[in-house]
């Protein structure tokens, strides 16, 4: 998976108060999740976000992780999330600047859609829905050691039973078995 930029970002225009905030509708085989992503507060990470919906790329993917405060021992700070990506194949654009929750005024509170990283600026396609609030993953929290905490950018607004059967699929560890399907993932 070659990274690149999403083709749409140039000349992309800012957001249309007048219409609202963009819906992303998550069709998973266990039923439809429905997502309002906010490209005013956490603008870069939302249209990196999009950019993936728009493209197709989530169609086919899943969502591969559960964890709940039973499957991290080794964690002193436990938290509570499931975690999606692409179809395998798709490609991949360069990593995303890290919007600090301190910068964009969206917290980690249940339902929550924020990217998952392994150091800031690294958030590609991965993205994570928190399941009750999780102040550890905003900046200065404690969950990872550099204290940066990941960008959230919307939040859930349809589907919590389906969030909450997704956290609670059968699972070896944190890794769903099997994963739940991401049907097809698009714009409303």
């Amino acid at each position: 998976m070659q990274a690149s930029k999403p083709p749409f970002r140039a000349g992309l225009a800012g957001p249309d108060p007048a219409k609202g905030l963009p819906k992303v509708a998550f069709e998973t085989s266990l039923g439809t999740l429905i997502i309002e992503i906010d490209e005013v507060a956490a603008p870069e990470t939302a249209s990196n976000f999009m950019g993936y919906v728009e493209s197709g790329a989530y169609d086919g993917g899943q969502f591969h992780r559960t964890v709940t405060p039973d499957n991290q021992p080794e964690n002193e700070i436990r938290i509570g999330v499931i975690q999606g990506s692409m179809r395998k194949g798709a490609t991949a654009y360069a990593p995303v600047a890290l919007e600090h929750t301190t910068r964009t005024g969206i917290s980690h509170l249940n339902g929550a859609i924020s990217m998952a990283r392994s150091g800031p600026g690294t958030a590609t396609n991965q993205f994570f829905l928190c399941v009750g609030d999780q102040p550890e993953l905003d900046f200065g929290g404690r969950r990872n050691p550099d204290g940066q905490g990941f960008a959230a950018f919307g939040r859930l607004v349809s589907g919590w039973l389906v969030l909450k059967q997704i956290q609670m699929s059968p699972a070896t560890g944190q890794t769903l078995q099997p994963p739940v399907q991401i049907v097809r993932a698009r714009r409303l």
